[in-house]
């Protein structure tokens, strides 16, 4: 009797130049990753990207309507980017490392 179980993994195969897998790589190694772990995690997360990017977004019109009125809104300052706009420069004199 022939047990047919289902396929968990599927083979996928492509041809690089040279250049591109030596830095795939190297990437993969400063990582601590094989060549295969690197490139899947990779390409996975560029498809939940797209997929992302694509997703519909569905809402009541009284939520749409919400939304458009923040969008709309002017904008507010947030506290902490004021502070960092307003501190010098590492290269500016006066700059305390300490802050």
């Amino acid at each position: 009797m022939v047990s047919t179980a289902e396929r968990k993994e599927y083979p996928i195969s492509m041809r690089l130049p040279e250049a591109d897998v030596a830095m795939i790589d190297r990437a993969a190694n400063l990582r601590g990753r094989s060549r295969t772990d690197f490139v899947r995690d990779a390409a996975v997360r560029a498809a939940e990207d797209v997929l992302m990017e694509n997703r519909l977004i569905r809402m009541s019109p009284e939520g749409f309507a919400e939304f458009m009125e923040v969008l709309a809104a002017p904008a507010g300052p947030v506290p902490e980017m004021v502070e960092l706009a307003r501190r010098p420069a590492p290269w500016e004199a006066g700059y305390d490392a300490k802050r």
